[in-house]
Parts: structure tokens; sequence; C-alpha cells
């Protein structure tokens, strides 16, 4: 990817990627999911059977709390903006999880009301995980993804470049390798640069540290990151910079890891997209940089990414057999087709 990019390889820089699409729901938010069900089950604030979850996303935390919620024995109600793909819709409701849809144009935020909404009809046995500030959030990738990443680079690394969806993987990890008091993490590396992308038609986060937008801002097709809103979750002071993707150059570097032989959705396209950005510059010089994929890409099968492909697809005919096939049984005009 970096050499078809015409990045220089020759100053020893190394870019790795942390395969979280292979999860048993394919996603990043497994984790997640697991963690927040933990955590209020051994609050005592969630009771299987009669605790009904209600949750907003953009799909794959969803799928996640769906999946440990039909093993648990809780009831599920996801609410979700109508852009989110019919690939992760068919995932929750096979999953025995109830979708309710909400205009994309209010992102996670009109998920958020519509979620708050139900709850209220809910008499009191409805819970809301609330992922955007669910301390459980960030705990699982203090104790799970940081650890592995430290684990398997055997504490080489040197820049960590995530997405922002909740916040809870890039200040998760952050809070792990750069040390966190708070949480009892010493610093194992104070010098780790962390790096957050972020839809350049949404730049909330780049906002939030105080750096100007670029370009018109609005709806983006990063599915998975760009809620429309800076997460609770996420620690700012953490992060060293934001590199905004266009949704255009996302979908170009997906399709570049598909035929690479990784099949990713389209939030793995903009944070690789983000790492070869950082890999251009002199600075990345003999440095480990590590990204992470977050989900597996046949859940995007119905994202424009993919209308090409689609397109093709669906153009494709069936072909005559060879003697001593009878092809006039198989539709065609003459026997050899």
């Amino acid at each position: 990817i970096l050499e078809s990019h015409g990045v220089n390889l020759s100053d020893g820089k190394r870019l790795v990627g942390k395969l979280e699409s292979l999860g048993p729901c394919s996603s990043v938010k497994d984790r997640l999911g697991l963690s927040m069900i933990n955590e209020a089950e051994r609050k005592g604030l969630i009771h299987p059977s009669r605790t009904v979850l209600v949750e907003p996303t953009s799909g794959n935390t969803g799928i996640a709390l769906a999946f440990i919620a039909r093993e648990r024995g809780y009831k599920c109600i996801l609410t979700m903006p109508e852009s989110m793909s019919i690939e992760r819709r068919m995932m929750l409701l096979s999953l025995g999880a109830e979708v309710v849809l909400t205009p994309k144009e209010t992102a996670v935020p009109g998920a958020l009301a519509k979620a708050k909404e139900i709850i209220e009809g809910l008499d009191g046995n409805g819970f809301m995980l609330q992922q955007f500030e669910n301390e459980a959030n960030p705990k699982i990738h203090r104790e799970t993804t940081g650890p592995e990443i430290w684990r398997d680079t055997d504490g080489l690394i040197d820049v960590f470049v995530s997405g922002c969806g909740t916040g809870g993987t890039i200040t998760g990890v952050s809070q792990y390798i750069k040390g966190s008091p708070k949480h009892n993490c010493p610093p194992l590396k104070s010098s780790l640069t962390t790096i957050a992308v972020e839809p350049m038609e949404q730049m909330l986060i780049t906002e939030a540290m105080g750096g100007e937008k670029k370009g018109p801002q609005g709806p983006h097709r990063i599915q998975g990151m760009g809620p429309g809103m800076v997460p609770k979750v996420l620690d700012l002071n953490l992060i060293d910079e934001v590199i905004p993707i266009h949704s255009d150059d996302a979908t170009n570097v997906a399709n570049e890891l598909w035929m690479t032989g990784l099949p990713v959705g389209i939030s793995s396209g903009a944070i690789v997209s983000a790492a070869i950005e950082y890999c251009r510059r002199p600075e990345s010089s003999g440095k480990f940089i590590v990204c992470i994929i977050p989900s597996f890409g046949e859940r995007y099968f119905t994202h424009p990414m993919f209308a090409d492909i689609k397109e093709k697809a669906e153009a494709l005919s069936k072909q005559p057999l060879p003697e001593p096939f009878d092809n006039t049984e198989y539709g065609f005009s003459t026997p050899r087709g």
C-alpha cells in the first residue's frame, strides 16, 4: 500500500494494521458490547428477561449488543440512521434485535433522541448503555486492545492511528500506552503519537481541538466514525493530531485494501488513508505505525463504495456448457448455446 502511494520505505518506517475485523461479529465493537453489558450486570443495573436494552448505534455496536443480548436473554432495541447499510440491518434482525431507523440528516444525535423516547415508554424497564459516554468503553481497550498492541509490537509502536466513532478505542489504547494515573496505567511509552481520524465533511473533533474545518461540512459516507458529535468518552488531551479524510479518499483506499487481500469497510480505508498521509512526512522516518482495521468488508456491499462491483455482478450471465451437455435444457437456443 505504501509503495503504491509513492511512500519512501528506505528510511525504515513500518505500517501495520490490527485486524479487529477478526472478532466474533467482525468488528472492534465486539469488545465494547461485551464490556458494557458485563459492567451493567456487575453493578446490578440490568437483569436478563426483565431489562430491555435500548441503544443508538451506527451499526457495529448494535450488532455486538444484539449478539450478546440474545445469548444473555435480553430484549434489544436499536435505533440507527437510515443511511446505514442494509447488511447491518439484516445482521441486527438476524440476531433477534428490533431496529428503528431515524433520519440520516440527524446522524447519531437523532438516533439518540429516538432511543430516549423509546425508553420513556417502557415503564422503567428500558436501559441505555450509552456507548458514547460509558466508561466501560475505553476500559475494555485499556484491558485488552492496548496490551495486545504493546505485546504484538514488542513495545516498538511509535504512532497509533485510529478512527473516532465513540472514541473508546483511541482513548483506551492511548491511556494504556501513554499512561493514565487515574486508571492505574503506568506510562509504557509517553512519547506515543496518537492520531485521530475523522471525516473531512464533519470535522467536529478538529474544531473541538481549536483547528479549522476544510471544505463543505455535512453528511459523509464513512460509516462507523463521525457520529455528528464529540463523544464524552473521547479524551482530547490524549490526541496529538487529527487527520481529516474525505469519503472519496476513504473509499479509494478501502478498495485498494480489498485488492491486496484485506476485505475491510470504508472506515478502515479512512484510517489507512490517514496513516499513508502521515507516512509521507519526514518525521515518519524509522517509525513503527499501528492503525486499527475496525471491521470486515462484507458488511458494506450495498455501500456506494461497491456500486461498480454490484453493477458488474448483476450484469453477469450464465455461459453454455461443453459436450455432452444439451444447453437447450438450460435456456439456450441451441445445444451448444
